[in-house]
């Protein structure tokens, strides 16, 4: 739920402070700027839920505890890379690539009913895909309409 704030809020302000101090609403640039801002909270969680994230990776996945921290990092990595057109469109496909692979992890942690934030086996179980599901949808699509589309059909990009 707060990736979701963060998104849609930090896109609001973007918009109103873009068109404040431009007289032009950067509708490209805050919606990059709002997934960055999204990345660095999901980075965040890397660290702070490093217990919770690992315990979201099956078994046969070696060296978890690095795989938590090195998608951390590249959450970061590739939320930088989205405020600079040059890297866009590359970072945006990376970033769809990146949402389509975590989306088995995180019905693997539904299935377990797992706790994230707690490290625990307690937590809501396979309703939540009911949300998490179209939460990767949106996401996806946010990057596809941000950060790939306005170089596919030659949008101006700022």
């Amino acid at each position: 739920m707060e990736t979701i704030l963060v998104l849609f809020i930090s896109f609001i302000l973007s918009l109103v402070i873009s068109k404040l101090v431009t007289r032009r609403v950067q509708l490209i640039f805050s919606g990059n700027l709002a997934m960055c801002l999204m990345l660095f909270l999901t980075a965040a969680g890397h660290v702070l839920f490093a217990k919770g994230m690992t315990m979201m990776l099956p078994a046969f996945v070696p060296y978890k505890t690095a795989v938590v921290y090195v998608t951390g990092l590249l959450e970061l990595v590739w939320g930088i890379a989205l405020l600079f057109p040059a890297l866009r469109l590359v970072t945006g496909y990376m970033l769809i690539i990146f949402f389509v692979l975590i989306l088995p992890a995180n019905i693997y942690a539904a299935m377990l009913h797992l706790n994230l934030a707690k490290g625990t086996y307690d937590g809501p179980g396979l309703g939540y895909l009911w949300f998490r599901v179209p939460l990767q949808v949106l996401f996806t699509g946010w990057v596809y309409y941000f950060s790939i589309r306005p170089y596919r059909y030659s949008v101006t990009v700022k």
